[in-house]
């Protein structure tokens, strides 16, 4: 399975996935798109966010079939390095303890960028989870960045738990 599908890979107790995704866009659309909230909120779900190291991040995700207060994301940013890396703390309800830190990695790819993606610290169950649901989020990112209609994130899901095999 190539890194734009997903790797999952597990040590120990722990999961860590890892994505990545070229794209056809500058790194600073690219960029606005992963931490503007307003264009945050239209791929991923509503957002704020602390722009700074020590800042704190909170999203609701909108696709997954659970209430907002199973949903929501928080964290504090541990990385904020424009137009380049962001990356914060995952803490949510619906993974208990082992919510993990998720990873932006941007660089410039010819004309575009390359998004590399990793959420580490994650139970092996979580991360089976997660795996499918990663995957319709970036394939959303793809779509609003290019102005396309975004997939349906459910539907993205079960097409893509069919496929994969952890």
């Amino acid at each position: 399975m190539t890194r734009h599908e997903g790797e999952l890979t597990v040590q120990g107790d722990l999961a860590t996935l890892r994505f990545e995704r070229r794209l056809a866009h500058a790194i600073e659309a690219v960029w606005s798109a992963i931490t503007d909230p307003a264009q945050r909120a239209r791929w991923m779900g509503a957002t704020t966010i602390d722009a700074r190291p020590g800042g704190l991040v909170e999203t609701t995700p909108n696709g997954p079939p659970y209430p907002p207060d199973r949903t929501r994301v928080t964290g504090r940013i541990l990385v904020w390095d424009p137009p380049h890396v962001f990356e914060h703390e995952w803490q949510q309800q619906i993974l208990g303890a082992k919510g993990g830190v998720v990873r932006y990695e941007l660089s410039r790819d010819g004309e575009g960028t390359l998004l590399r993606f990793t959420h580490r610290g994650l139970s092996v169950p979580g991360a089976r989870g997660f795996h499918p649901g990663t995957h319709a989020f970036l394939d959303r990112l793809t779509a609003h960045l290019a102005g396309q209609p975004l997939p349906d994130w459910q539907q993205r899901y079960r097409e893509v738990a069919d496929t994969i095999t952890n």
